[in-house]
């Protein structure tokens, strides 16, 4: 079977053997095949021990022995890899996100387990990275929203001390948010902007985005200038919401 599994069919099967689970780990983990000690960081370290399925440091130290899940987001969880692996696979390959209830729904975990799963996935996932994204050959959509509840659904103590009121425009109470996705790396920066304008969304797709990248846009105003730094392509929403591989649906 693909070293990555591409359905979820075929992640289902692949993780359902634990030590295919701890190799897939172990590849990613220590990718020139040296186990590293999680506690010391010592690479002396005794071979796999395949009943008990863990490995042992040979320096002197409490937890010597210690498992694929120690120093990562699944120690101390009871929860299997299978399990794991596979709300990981979900996590990641729904564009659109995926909530507690569908990940206990599919792997038969409670929801509470679900939670727990999904906060520490994503969690994870977070880069911690201020490197730019894209690059020449890749390509980045970028895109704008904002958030927050409606007037209408405010009570009225509340919107009396933001000083606002039903008649108020539609995004007085929002905050406006733009965020850039590479396609490629699967790398997601998002901030908030002030405004949607020419020179706050340039200024966010400059700061975060490599230079020679092509820009997929909508055909907002904000972007018209794109073009003078980057490949860019656009869709317009008043026509239409994909043109072959022109659209901003991953964003």
């Amino acid at each position: 079977m693909n070293s990555k599994p591409e359905s979820l069919q075929e992640a289902i099967l692949y993780f359902s053997d634990p030590n295919r689970c701890i190799e897939y780990l172990a590849v990613r983990r220590w990718p020139d095949g040296i186990v590293i000690c999680p506690i010391c960081g010592s690479d002396s370290v005794s071979a796999f021990n395949k009943t008990r399925r863990t490995w042992k440091c040979s320096s002197h130290h409490p937890k010597r022995e210690f498992s694929i899940k120690v120093g990562t987001m699944m120690e101390d969880s009871p929860i299997g890899l299978d399990k794991w692996l596979t709300a990981t696979w979900l996590l990641t390959n729904c564009k659109n996100g995926i909530s507690s209830y569908e990940i206990a729904r599919a792997l038969r975990v409670t929801q509470k387990s679900a939670w727990f799963m999904l906060h520490r996935i994503r969690l994870a996932m977070r880069s911690g990275s201020l490197m730019k994204v894209g690059g020449p050959g890749s390509t980045v959509e970028a895109d704008e929203t904002v958030i927050g509840g409606k007037l209408k659904f405010m009570h009225k103590s509340r919107r009396d001390r933001m000083g606002l009121g039903l008649g108020d425009g539609y995004q007085k109470n929002k905050t406006m948010v733009m965020g850039v996705l590479d396609r490629d790396a699967r790398q997601v920066r998002a901030t908030v902007i002030p405004y949607a304008g020419r020179a706050p969304m340039e200024a966010m797709v400059r700061s975060h985005v490599e230079p020679g990248t092509t820009m997929i846009t909508d055909a907002h105003v904000g972007y018209d200038l794109l073009k003078n730094y980057f490949p860019h392509e656009v869709i317009n929403h008043m026509e239409a919401y994909v043109r072959g591989k022109v659209h901003t649906n991953g964003i």
